[in-house]
């Protein structure tokens, strides 16, 4: 390390901090550990709207209406069903929330957003362990960049931070014991490497897209020890197991809760997805630099696997990877391995597996959550040199145009954190920017006809369709719209609609079994509700529904086993609290009336 070239001459540790290491500021400002609390504040400073926020979207999925956290459900349902989809650690977090403190959407967001904020400060001693210049300013950029607000704001994307401080955590210690075992210094390598084991699980677990960190490590290693070992591969052999592990449940779990897509607008080619994928690393690589506008749902693109020019943006990929390894002993040295880190850390959201996520849009800022680390990394280190030659007389004007920089982005961060506030303001921001996106005008619609808007809602739903007539769930809102408004017929045919498109919908059957027993067919709701309870045996409404049905055939003790089932998954079920009260009194005075 002594007979470095001056390219690859390190810069110490206070250098990374040195936009505030004046000599003129006092001792105790230059102390690591208050830049370690700036970066806490900033990102709480910058996050302050979530106090204002609720839950959105699939929240109810992963927290409110989730039935391993609010119940019958739990811990055991967790860890060893399908039903924790790709990241058990996750659903437990949430689950021992619920416990301290039910569903007030508050608590969980500030611990999304210090998790954030723990994860900007592990990825600074990560840059100060692997003597990236301006560690710290790489670490801000980062934690307050606007494309980072999707993972913080939206409380199902805890998946996100907590996996992250996971995956960062693994990294640094292992990154730890490469540095005690280059120093043949054997006291706490051992430690360090275990822990680099445990955490490496836990980010798995938390999220399994973060299988890719055996490759990630291999890439440390290497920027650490300015060449490449092929021992490197048998250092990490323990976390590629982990990740083949992972990996392998994920796929699994994927398995059993993914339908065969055959509808033709979502069947994409393996040419098509490798296109895709092209277009979706410059895409993110654009955002970092140009930040607007963002979107909870971006357009989803049309590609064309048969067209030459689709393939254009991953031909770019590949050329500007093999200049960056030819160029490897000169200028493009931090550059490869910033390219290499973005790339590999893309990979799961690259669209290569399908996902039902893709049927909306093929990109999403919180797919680049932990690959955005690399490039603005780079910045901060880029910024740094620059003063070195440009500035290198007016020290001073590097904390200024630093703090420029972070102003613009935390603002930036803090008016997109107001987008997710709510329901509403998500889906009328996603709409302003993208109007031609169908879950949107669904969404919104949903919102409206919960608010009594009939009219605004039946508008949206009809939009929906409108762009996707095969949007089973728009179907199924409208018929609820059709229903209420006396119009049962209508809302019948909605409802078939929905389930000639998605068989196995349990909304749909539910649903479609209020309408026929709205129609006085009860035979028929009868069929409709136990083949919801079929499909999704912990549907609280269903089984709430079924015991409606089942009072009025005269069946009053198995309408009492439905409503004691509804209360037992949803403790607070008003409804059918006071139906199966009705049904008690109801089996108590049918002696009397012998």
């Amino acid at each position: 390390m002594a007979n470095q070239s001056p390219r690859k001459k390190a810069v110490d540790d206070a250098a990374s901090v040195k936009m505030a290491a004046g000599s003129s500021l006092p001792a105790w400002f230059r102390h690591e550990w208050v830049w370690g609390l700036w970066l806490v504040l900033a990102v709480i400073l910058v996050y302050q709207p979530v106090w204002y926020a609720g839950f959105i979207w699939d929240d109810d999925d992963h927290v409110t209406a989730n039935p391993c956290i609010v119940g019958p459900l739990g811990l055991k349902e967790i860890w060893t069903t399908s039903l924790a989809n790709f990241f058990p650690l996750t659903l437990t977090t949430f689950w021992l929330e619920h416990a301290l403190w039910g569903v007030a959407p508050l608590p969980y967001h500030l611990v999304n957003v210090l998790q954030h904020a723990a994860c900007a400060v592990v990825l600074w001693r990560i840059l100060l362990m692997l003597r990236v210049p301006g560690a710290w300013l790489g670490a801000a950029l980062w934690a307050l960049h606007p494309v980072e607000v999707e993972s913080v704001a939206w409380v199902s994307e805890m998946k996100n931070t907590e996996s992250g401080l996971f995956f960062l955590l693994s990294i640094l210690f292992f990154l730890s014991w490469v540095n005690a075992k280059n120093r043949d210094e054997q006291g706490g390598s051992a430690r360090d490497y275990a822990l680099a084991l445990i955490f490496g699980a836990l980010a798995m677990a938390g999220k399994s897209s973060t299988s890719i960190l055996p490759m990630i490590l291999c890439v440390g290693a290497w920027w650490m020890e300015r060449r490449w070992r092929w021992t490197n591969l048998a250092r990490v052999a323990p976390f590629f197991f982990e990740s083949i592990v992972a990996t392998l449940l994920g796929l699994w779990v994927e398995k059993l809760q993914l339908t065969v897509v055959t509808d033709p607008q979502w069947v994409r080619t393996w040419p098509e997805r490798l296109a895709t994928a092209g277009d979706a690393v410059w895409f993110y690589l654009g955002k970092l630099l140009w930040p607007w506008p963002l979107i909870t749902i971006y357009p989803r693109w049309q590609i064309d696997g048969g067209q030459g020019i689709s393939y254009l943006p991953l031909l770019a990929v590949i050329i500007a990877m093999v200049v960056l390894w030819l160029k490897l002993n000169s200028w493009g040295w931090p550059w490869f391995f910033v390219f290499a880190y973005f790339l590999v850390a893309l990979l799961p959201g690259l669209g290569l597996v399908d996902n039902t996520i893709f049927h909306y849009s093929f990109v999403f800022d919180h797919f680049q959550y932990l690959a955005s680390m690399g490039p603005l990394a780079l910045a901060g280190a880029g910024i740094v040199r620059w003063s070195d030659f440009a500035i290198s007389e007016r020290p001073w004007l590097l904390p200024v145009v630093a703090a420029g920089v972070l102003l613009i982005l935390g603002l930036l961060s803090w008016e997109r954190a107001w987008a997710y506030e709510n329901q509403e303001t998500l889906w009328t921001d996603t709409l302003a920017k993208n109007p031609n996106c169908w879950a949107a005008h669904n969404n919104l619609g949903s919102v409206l006809y919960q608010r009594g808007d009939v009219e605004g809602a039946v508008t949206h739903f009809q939009k929906a369709l409108e762009i996707n007539p095969n949007d089973a769930e728009a179907h199924c809102n409208l018929g609820n719209v059709l229903l209420q408004s006396g119009k049962a017929d209508a809302a019948v045919a909605e409802y078939q609609k929905a389930l000639d498109l998605k068989p196995d919908y349990d909304q749909a059957e539910n649903d479609l079994g209020g309408a026929f027993y709205q129609k006085g067919e009860v035979d028929e709701a009868l069929a409709h509700f136990q083949k919801a309870l079929q499909i999704n045996p912990n549907r609280a409404d269903a089984h709430n529904n079924l015991g409606v049905a089942l009072v009025q055939k005269g069946r009053v003790d198995e309408a009492i086993t439905q409503y004691q089932i509804a209360l037992a998954i949803t403790h607070d079920y008003a409804q059918a609290r006071s139906n199966l009260a009705r049904a008690q009194a109801l089996k108590n005075a049918a002696p009397e009336k012998k």
